[in-house]
Protein backbone atom coordinates (compact mmCIF):
# COMPACT_ATOMS: atom_id res chain seq x y z
CA UNK A 1 0.00 0.00 0.00
CA UNK A 2 2.98 2.34 0.87
CA UNK A 3 4.44 1.77 -2.73
CA UNK A 4 1.31 2.76 -4.02
CA UNK A 5 0.96 6.23 -2.47
CA UNK A 6 4.38 6.84 -3.26
CA UNK A 7 4.00 6.22 -6.95
CA UNK A 8 0.36 8.01 -6.39
CA UNK A 9 2.25 11.21 -4.99
CA UNK A 10 4.75 11.04 -7.40
CA UNK A 11 2.74 11.26 -10.11
CA UNK A 12 0.90 14.21 -9.12
CA UNK A 13 4.12 15.62 -8.26
CA UNK A 14 5.57 15.08 -11.49
CA UNK A 15 2.66 16.30 -13.58
CA UNK A 16 1.33 19.21 -11.85
CA UNK A 17 2.94 20.38 -8.77
CA UNK A 18 6.42 20.26 -10.72
CA UNK A 19 5.68 19.91 -14.02
CA UNK A 20 8.52 20.11 -16.42
CA UNK A 21 7.30 23.26 -18.86
CA UNK A 22 6.16 25.24 -15.53
CA UNK A 23 8.75 24.06 -12.85
CA UNK A 24 12.00 23.66 -14.40
CA UNK A 25 11.18 25.36 -17.99
CA UNK A 26 12.45 22.58 -20.24
CA UNK A 27 10.49 22.16 -23.56
CA UNK A 28 9.76 25.45 -24.40
CA UNK A 29 10.59 25.44 -28.04
CA UNK A 30 7.78 22.39 -28.87
CA UNK A 31 5.58 24.58 -26.14
CA UNK A 32 5.77 27.29 -28.32
CA UNK A 33 5.84 26.21 -32.03
CA UNK A 34 3.19 23.53 -32.07
CA UNK A 35 0.51 24.77 -29.48
CA UNK A 36 -1.43 27.29 -31.87
CA UNK A 37 -4.35 24.79 -32.08
CA UNK A 38 -5.43 22.18 -29.53
CA UNK A 39 -5.99 19.49 -31.82
CA UNK A 40 -2.02 19.80 -32.73
CA UNK A 41 -0.88 20.21 -29.45
CA UNK A 42 -2.69 17.49 -27.47
CA UNK A 43 -0.87 15.31 -30.61
CA UNK A 44 2.17 16.44 -29.73
CA UNK A 45 1.51 15.92 -25.99
CA UNK A 46 0.72 12.51 -26.87
CA UNK A 47 3.68 11.75 -29.25
CA UNK A 48 6.09 13.34 -26.43
CA UNK A 49 4.22 10.93 -23.78
CA UNK A 50 4.36 8.01 -25.53
CA UNK A 51 8.28 8.99 -26.76
CA UNK A 52 9.43 9.62 -23.35
CA UNK A 53 7.89 6.72 -21.65
CA UNK A 54 10.10 4.25 -24.39
CA UNK A 55 13.07 6.03 -23.97
CA UNK A 56 13.53 6.35 -20.31
CA UNK A 57 12.00 2.60 -20.12
CA UNK A 58 15.64 1.98 -22.13
CA UNK A 59 17.88 4.44 -20.53
CA UNK A 60 16.62 2.75 -17.42
CA UNK A 61 17.81 -0.46 -18.91
CA UNK A 62 21.10 0.51 -19.83
CA UNK A 63 21.93 2.76 -17.19
CA UNK A 64 21.55 -0.26 -15.04
CA UNK A 65 22.95 -2.76 -16.34
CA UNK A 66 25.30 -0.94 -18.40
CA UNK A 67 26.19 2.14 -17.63
CA UNK A 68 26.65 2.51 -13.84
CA UNK A 69 29.24 1.61 -11.67
CA UNK A 70 29.05 -2.05 -10.56
CA UNK A 71 26.60 -2.70 -13.44
CA UNK A 72 26.28 -6.66 -14.38
CA UNK A 73 26.86 -6.82 -17.89
CA UNK A 74 29.34 -4.44 -17.76
CA UNK A 75 31.01 -6.14 -15.14
CA UNK A 76 30.52 -9.58 -17.19
CA UNK A 77 32.28 -8.09 -19.92
CA UNK A 78 35.29 -6.62 -18.49
CA UNK A 79 35.51 -10.14 -16.79
CA UNK A 80 35.46 -12.20 -19.74
CA UNK A 81 38.44 -9.39 -21.49
CA UNK A 82 40.74 -9.90 -17.88
CA UNK A 83 39.73 -6.29 -16.99
CA UNK A 84 39.33 -5.08 -13.28
CA UNK A 85 35.53 -5.49 -13.36
CA UNK A 86 35.04 -3.56 -10.10
CA UNK A 87 36.82 0.00 -11.87
CA UNK A 88 34.22 -0.03 -14.46
CA UNK A 89 32.04 2.90 -14.97
CA UNK A 90 30.56 4.14 -18.19
CA UNK A 91 28.26 6.78 -16.22
CA UNK A 92 30.44 9.58 -18.59
CA UNK A 93 28.63 8.20 -22.07
CA UNK A 94 25.07 8.62 -20.45
CA UNK A 95 24.55 11.96 -22.42
CA UNK A 96 25.52 10.33 -25.67
CA UNK A 97 23.72 7.07 -25.08
CA UNK A 98 20.18 8.95 -23.78
CA UNK A 99 20.09 11.12 -27.12
CA UNK A 100 21.08 7.98 -29.32
CA UNK A 101 17.34 6.22 -27.63
CA UNK A 102 15.43 9.37 -27.82
CA UNK A 103 16.55 9.90 -31.36
CA UNK A 104 15.74 6.06 -32.50
CA UNK A 105 12.28 6.11 -30.28
CA UNK A 106 11.40 9.28 -32.18
CA UNK A 107 11.98 7.61 -35.92
CA UNK A 108 10.35 4.91 -34.73
CA UNK A 109 6.99 7.28 -33.42
CA UNK A 110 7.68 9.02 -36.97
CA UNK A 111 7.46 5.96 -39.47
CA UNK A 112 3.99 5.01 -37.06
CA UNK A 113 2.55 8.10 -37.86
CA UNK A 114 3.37 8.29 -41.49
CA UNK A 115 1.99 4.86 -42.14
CA UNK A 116 -1.41 5.02 -39.80
CA UNK A 117 -1.97 8.77 -39.19
CA UNK A 118 -0.68 10.37 -42.30
CA UNK A 119 -2.91 13.71 -41.15
CA UNK A 120 -0.94 14.06 -37.77
CA UNK A 121 2.04 13.23 -39.67
CA UNK A 122 1.44 16.47 -42.15
CA UNK A 123 0.08 18.40 -39.33
CA UNK A 124 3.32 18.12 -37.41
CA UNK A 125 5.52 18.72 -40.20
CA UNK A 126 9.05 19.30 -39.08
CA UNK A 127 8.44 19.65 -35.11
CA UNK A 128 7.69 15.55 -35.21
CA UNK A 129 11.53 15.68 -35.97
CA UNK A 130 12.38 17.80 -33.36
CA UNK A 131 11.41 16.13 -30.49
CA UNK A 132 14.32 14.62 -30.82
CA UNK A 133 16.20 17.93 -29.09
CA UNK A 134 12.97 18.21 -26.11
CA UNK A 135 14.59 18.67 -23.49
CA UNK A 136 11.90 17.36 -21.58
CA UNK A 137 12.62 13.75 -22.73
CA UNK A 138 16.74 14.32 -21.69
CA UNK A 139 15.75 15.80 -19.07
CA UNK A 140 13.39 12.99 -18.08
CA UNK A 141 16.36 10.32 -18.74
CA UNK A 142 18.76 12.33 -17.20
CA UNK A 143 16.85 12.68 -13.95
CA UNK A 144 16.40 8.73 -13.62
CA UNK A 145 19.85 8.14 -15.28
CA UNK A 146 21.70 10.25 -12.41
CA UNK A 147 19.68 9.35 -9.28
CA UNK A 148 22.00 8.66 -6.71
CA UNK A 149 20.83 5.41 -6.33
CA UNK A 150 21.09 4.43 -9.41
CA UNK A 151 25.16 6.08 -9.87
CA UNK A 152 26.27 4.94 -6.56
CA UNK A 153 26.32 1.54 -7.18
CA UNK A 154 23.62 0.77 -4.46
CA UNK A 155 21.07 -2.04 -4.49
CA UNK A 156 18.75 0.14 -3.67
CA UNK A 157 18.18 2.06 -6.72
CA UNK A 158 15.43 3.77 -8.75
CA UNK A 159 12.47 0.89 -9.44
CA UNK A 160 11.53 0.45 -12.76
CA UNK A 161 8.14 1.28 -12.15
CA UNK A 162 8.58 4.43 -10.40
CA UNK A 163 11.11 5.50 -13.65
CA UNK A 164 7.95 4.69 -16.19
CA UNK A 165 5.69 6.88 -13.57
CA UNK A 166 8.30 9.90 -13.65
CA UNK A 167 8.74 9.52 -17.14
CA UNK A 168 4.88 8.91 -18.20
CA UNK A 169 3.81 11.56 -15.84
CA UNK A 170 6.22 13.77 -16.77
CA UNK A 171 4.63 13.53 -20.45
CA UNK A 172 1.35 13.84 -19.48
CA UNK A 173 2.41 17.26 -17.89
CA UNK A 174 4.02 18.53 -20.63
CA UNK A 175 0.78 17.52 -22.80
CA UNK A 176 -1.41 18.91 -20.28
CA UNK A 177 0.81 22.63 -20.16
CA UNK A 178 0.91 22.75 -24.08
CA UNK A 179 -3.10 21.85 -24.51
CA UNK A 180 -3.54 24.96 -22.09
CA UNK A 181 -1.66 27.13 -23.62
CA UNK A 182 -3.29 26.07 -27.25
CA UNK A 183 -6.86 26.83 -26.17
CA UNK A 184 -5.56 30.23 -25.07
CA UNK A 185 -3.73 30.94 -27.93
CA UNK A 186 -6.53 29.95 -29.91
CA UNK A 187 -8.54 32.89 -28.07
CA UNK A 188 -6.07 35.11 -28.68
CA UNK A 189 -6.75 35.07 -32.67
CA UNK A 190 -10.00 36.82 -31.15
CA UNK A 191 -8.58 39.47 -29.20
CA UNK A 192 -7.22 42.66 -29.98
CA UNK A 193 -3.07 41.86 -28.86
CA UNK A 194 -1.21 44.91 -28.84
CA UNK A 195 1.55 44.65 -31.92
CA UNK A 196 4.93 44.87 -29.80
CA UNK A 197 3.48 41.93 -27.74
CA UNK A 198 2.31 39.82 -30.79
CA UNK A 199 3.65 36.38 -31.73
CA UNK A 200 6.28 34.69 -28.50
CA UNK A 201 6.09 37.73 -26.68
CA UNK A 202 2.40 36.87 -25.77
CA UNK A 203 3.19 33.52 -25.19
CA UNK A 204 5.79 33.78 -23.25
CA UNK A 205 3.81 36.10 -20.60
CA UNK A 206 1.14 33.37 -20.90
CA UNK A 207 3.54 31.15 -20.19
CA UNK A 208 4.99 32.88 -16.91
CA UNK A 209 1.24 33.57 -15.60
CA UNK A 210 0.16 30.11 -15.89
CA UNK A 211 3.87 29.03 -13.96
CA UNK A 212 2.65 31.43 -11.32
CA UNK A 213 -0.95 29.80 -11.57
CA UNK A 214 0.60 25.91 -11.09
CA UNK A 215 2.47 27.38 -8.32
CA UNK A 216 -0.84 27.14 -6.01
CA UNK A 217 -0.42 23.09 -6.24
CA UNK A 218 2.81 23.29 -4.14
CA UNK A 219 2.51 21.56 -0.97
CA UNK A 220 -0.44 19.14 -2.68
CA UNK A 221 1.16 16.32 -2.35
CA UNK A 222 2.51 16.83 1.36
CA UNK A 223 -1.13 16.91 2.41
CA UNK A 224 -2.01 14.16 0.56
CA UNK A 225 0.51 11.77 1.35
CA UNK A 226 -0.57 12.74 5.40
CA UNK A 227 -3.77 12.23 4.58
CA UNK A 228 -3.16 8.30 3.03
CA UNK A 229 -0.76 7.96 6.07
CA UNK A 230 2.57 8.88 4.98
Amino acid sequence: MDHLVSLLLLALSTAIINNFVFHYFVGICPYIGVSRRVDMAFGMGAAVTFVMGVASFLSWMVTYFVLRPGASLTAWVAGLAGADAGSMDLSILKYAVYIFVIASAVQFVEMYLRRFFPPLYKAFGVFLPLITTNCCILFACLEIGTDKRMTSGSPDFWPLDLALVYALCGGMGFALAITIMAGIREELDLCDVPKALRGPSIVLIIAGILAMAFLGFAGVDTNIGKLLGR
